[in-house]
């Protein structure tokens, strides 16, 4: 990570389970049949879990303003149309360990299945050992990469 790099305090919030299993959306894990296409255009997640982490970064919402990685319209499965991807490296702090990782954001414009909160990162890294929905969690992310800003009431 660069010298760019802001801590964002989040909690761990229960996703649309999509990424890392079969579900009402995909007969499968969204995240393993997408995998060898990133890996096809450059980016290699194989190391890392087959799910992601949602974390609410409340009351601060993000941007990804400029990814290290686009991936534009990438036609992963026939269920749905081509969908983007932007891709920025990010850590994961939990409970004084650090984990590496990317956060992973598939473009809302061209993902029509469901509705994305703004102030929820998903991140793709290693396996967190003892994790769990409400656990507080830092986020390091490259703020030349990833846009923060803070919702006012």
């Amino acid at each position: 990570m660069t010298t760019n790099c802001i801590l964002l305090p989040g909690i761990l919030v229960k996703g649309h389970q999509v990424a890392s299993r079969p579900s009402k959306y995909y007969p499968y894990s969204s995240l393993e049949k997408q995998k060898p296409f990133f890996k096809k255009l450059g980016l290699d997640l194989s190391e890392y879990f087959n799910g992601t982490l949602n974390i609410s970064i409340a009351p601060f919402e993000f941007e990804m303003s400029k990814p290290e990685f686009t991936f534009p319209l990438v036609e992963w499965t026939d269920l749905h149309p081509p969908e983007t991807f932007s891709f920025s490296r990010c850590k994961v702090n939990f409970q004084g360990k650090e984990y590496a990782g990317w956060v992973y954001y598939p473009h809302p414009e061209t993902k029509k299945t469901h509705f994305q909160n703004p102030a929820l990162i998903e991140v793709i890294t290693y396996e967190v050992v003892n994790i769990k929905y409400g656990d507080l969690i830092e986020l390091e992310v490259n703020n030349a990469e990833i846009a923060t800003r803070k919702l006012v009431n």
